[in-house]
């Protein structure tokens, strides 16, 4: 009997040790050497400290910080761990009532702002993990952060302007700005802590 069950025995364990150890050790060691920063988490660090990810969108809601795009993980926003979208259609009354109550807390933290709020400053991804915004949407924001911080309105839009990504390759998807990015650089220009 151990005769016709030596081959499948042996199989396991081969497999098991080049698809559970090998491959993972060589794939992680490859990526180490070639890719660091990405293979550790893409990590933006201040002073040394890590303050977040390229790749994962952080909460800002002082009004002195560009926002970024809302997030409907739970049970906090831009919970890595459940990472998802609110499943709300365009015509479900909770999704409408959301992005109401978002065009009013834009509108109540920048009361002079008259222009048209960019969708995705009230709309939720399907990750709701973003980190990034349109160049509309940080165009919609500058006045109020340079208000609020004492700057003056060119100074927050050549900011702005210096941290817009172009369309990677050149073709594939939009223009974007990371938020955090941004906010880092905000700090750095006001020598805020």
């Amino acid at each position: 009997m151990w005769k016709e069950f030596r081959p499948a025995v042996v199989s396991f364990l081969v497999l098991s040790v080049i698809t559970g150890l090998l491959y993972p050790w060589v794939v992680t060691g490859l990526a180490q050497a070639l890719f660091p920063g990405q293979a550790n988490g893409s990590l933006i660090f201040r002073n040394g400290q890590p303050v977040g990810s390229e790749w994962i969108g952080q909460s800002f809601a002082d009004p002195g910080y560009f926002w970024g795009r809302p997030s409907a993980t739970g049970p906090m926003p831009y919970n890595g761990l459940a990472s998802g979208g609110s499943n709300l259609g365009p015509t479900n009354p909770a999704l409408i009532d959301a992005v109401r109550a978002r065009v009013q807390a834009l509108r109540a933290a920048d009361p002079g702002n008259v222009r048209p709020v960019p969708v995705d400053l009230v709309t939720a991804s399907a990750s709701g993990l973003d980190p990034q915004i349109s160049p509309a949407a940080a165009d919609y924001q500058i006045a109020r952060v340079a208000r609020v911080r004492g700057l003056k309105t060119a100074q927050v839009q050549s900011l702005v302007t210096r941290f817009v990504e172009g369309r990677q390759f050149g073709v594939l998807g939009e223009a974007r700005v990371n938020v955090l990015k941004l906010n880092l650089a905000l700090d750095e220009l006001t020598h805020a802590p």
